[in-house]
């Protein structure tokens, strides 16, 4: 899958190049260039609004877009979601974070920092039991087996892959696995539709 970086400049960071190195950068100014299907990385700078660096008219067919931030917080997270952004990161995230979103987004997810999915998935206790008791029971874990259950659990607490590794002392690797062995079982996407489906959430 194509990616392109659309910053001020065409400049491109470091990390940047570490995790997408086929990624190609544009400046805003060429914007209008033709773009194929693909993953758009917006930058926003410190003292920009998500508006001001998204363009003026609808994405072409096949293409997904993400809001790298300077300054992230969970108003601009909202804001970029909002907006129709498929993710939301820190311009200076680890490549392997970058990886991460990349593979979420072109597989239709959606990815959300920690912060914004901890207040997501916890919300009031009040507002989840009312829906706990409105809902009809949610038997997800009888589709899995007892290490998959831990897993699920652990990624609903807002826990990254290498915790989860800690915690259960299993590898990374091994974390991965059995999350894709979870998404599948469950007909589930990505992290967040898990962690809602465990929470007993609708989707």
């Amino acid at each position: 899958m194509q990616h392109w970086f659309i910053d001020r400049q065409s400049t491109v960071l470091p990390n940047w190049r570490e995790a997408l190195p086929e990624a190609r950068c544009l400046a805003r100014a060429q914007q209008a260039a033709a773009i194929g299907p693909g993953i758009l990385w917006f930058r926003q700078r410190a003292g920009e609004s998500v508006g001001d660096v998204l363009p003026a008219g609808p994405l072409a067919a096949g293409q997904h877009w993400v809001l790298l931030s300077d300054e992230p917080s969970d108003a601009t997270v909202l804001a970029a979601l909002t907006a129709g952004a498929a993710a939301c990161c820190n311009s200076y995230a680890a490549p392997e974070v970058l990886r991460q979103v990349a593979l979420v987004v072109a597989n239709g997810g959606l990815w959300v920092g920690r912060s914004l999915l901890g207040r997501v998935v916890g919300g009031s206790a009040r507002i989840l039991e009312r829906q706990r008791k409105a809902a009809p029971a949610d038997n997800w874990s009888a589709r899995l087996s007892e290490r998959e259950i831990e897993v699920a659990k652990l990624v609903a607490a807002a826990a990254s892959n290498k915790e989860i590794a800690r915690r259960l002392d299993i590898s990374e690797r091994t974390v991965k696995a059995h999350l894709t062995s979870v998404f599948e079982k469950l007909h589930l996407r990505d992290r967040l539709q898990l962690s809602l489906r465990v929470n007993g959430l609708s989707l």
